[in-house]
């Protein structure tokens, strides 16, 4: 039981080893696969020269540098041996390859030190080892005239750097690509996170803040007239009561939607807990404002409620978010305004759906008092509507809130 995990790490190690040690022997091994390809290629040797290019190459993921190295070698000892123009061209070819490869794949200051090195191993090859031409087997290199395989050394040299340029430039353009488009889908996953959270801390804010504002106001009735009116304390108490569990089904419907997967994947693999999950509710909408209004009354502020226009079906983003600002402006009223009475308007005109909330209270919020108008203000940015709320000039303080409607529900 104890060999498996030693063979398991002995085994990677062992493949590093043979795979560098073919790396060490591979320029050798193109020597001598060229050396005897002068008078004929031998199958086998050129076969084994494949296999360890292969080898060389798949090297550079870890270790580019060295591999580089190796690879570069091989294909100077080719070309040092046989100075064909064939040879030339697949030497080229395999450093400019492995120069846009690490371009691609590297930091740029790999692959900078890549290119630097497979100049200097081009330009040594070119001008050490320039190829002949008109010779044929048997080879013959003092009986043929050199010819730079480009028509001279010179511009054979310029051949060689605008490759090995372009090569690292298209390699570099790439990586930048690759690069560019991971840090988009990183700012885009930030930004679906933080667009979820604050959707979900609106949506507690929105839910909590009225029913704790109702709980703690009839809490105050309720201790304060417990000995004289035990009828009213007892009306406050099922007022709390009734308020309590209906915030806690809605934070248990919020906790359970958080909780599903957003696929279907997993159904009917034995997870038992949403069989025991309560089912889905519709989320409330401005047909529950009779249902504010109500709980605002039994806070202790009369909130009429003025409806013009059409009361048809709303789109869902609009309706949950127009009932969640009147919510939220109710919650205010209740809790910092002071006042005996509110007005609440829902106007439905042509394209657009009008919100307001106003009382005759002390007219303003002081600084620090929480998120609730910057959730309502967000709530509209959403939807591209417009959004205002500050003091009346007849004093006290009014929400507005115009929220688009798409063409087919403003008919």
């Amino acid at each position: 039981m104890n060999i498996k995990p030693g063979r398991g790490r002995l085994w990677p190690a062992v493949r590093r080893a043979l795979a560098w040690s073919g790396a060490v022997i591979y320029p050798y091994v193109t020597y001598v696969t060229f050396s005897v390809g002068m008078q004929g290629f031998d199958v086998l040797m050129v076969l084994a020269s494949l296999l360890l290019t292969a080898v060389v190459a798949s090297l550079m993921r870890r270790r580019p540098l060295p591999a580089l190295v190796f690879l570069l070698l091989g294909a100077v000892t080719a070309t040092m041996e046989m100075r064909k123009i064939e040879v030339t061209y697949l030497q080229t070819l395999a450093s400019v390859g492995a120069v846009g490869y690490l371009a691609a794949t590297r930091s740029r200051r790999t692959s900078v030190i890549a290119a630097v090195l497979a100049f200097t191993a081009q330009m040594g090859s070119l001008f050490g080892f320039p190829p002949d031409q008109g010779c044929s087997p048997p080879y013959e290199p003092h009986g043929c005239a050199p010819s730079g395989w480009a028509g001279s050394s010179d511009q054979s040299a310029l051949l060689v750097v605008v490759l090995i340029v372009a090569a690292w430039m298209a390699g570099n353009s790439a990586r930048e690509r690759r690069a560019h488009a991971e840090a988009l889908r990183s700012q885009a996953t930030a930004r679906a996170i933080t667009t979820e959270r604050l959707r979900i801390a609106r949506e507690l804010h929105d839910m909590i803040a009225h029913s704790i504002g109702v709980i703690a106001i009839q809490a105050g009735v309720g201790s304060r007239v417990i000995d004289t009116q035990p009828a009213e304390a007892r009306n406050a108490l099922t007022t709390i009561e009734a308020t309590s569990r209906e915030t806690l089904a809605g934070l248990r419907r919020t906790l359970v939607a958080l909780r599903r997967p957003e696929s279907g994947a997993d159904e009917g693999q034995g997870d038992t807990r949403d069989a025991a999950a309560p089912p889905r509710e519709p989320a409330p909408g401005l047909a529950d404002v009779d249902r504010l209004a109500a709980s605002a009354r039994d806070a202790g502020v009369c909130a009429e409620v003025r409806w013009s226009g059409e009361r048809g079906p709303l789109p869902p983003d609009v309706d949950l978010a127009a009932f969640r600002i009147l919510q939220e402006a109710l919650t205010n009223v209740i809790r910092h305004s002071g006042a005996d009475t509110c007005r609440v308007s829902v106007e439905r005109r042509a394209g657009e759906l009008s919100l307001e909330v106003a009382d005759d209270g002390r007219g303003g919020l002081s600084a620090g008092t929480g998120f609730g108008l910057v959730g309502m203000r967000e709530r509209v940015a959403l939807l591209h509507g417009r959004f205002t709320a500050g003091p009346r000039p007849e004093g006290g303080f009014r929400v507005t809130a115009l929220l688009p409607l798409p063409p087919v529900e403003a008919r």
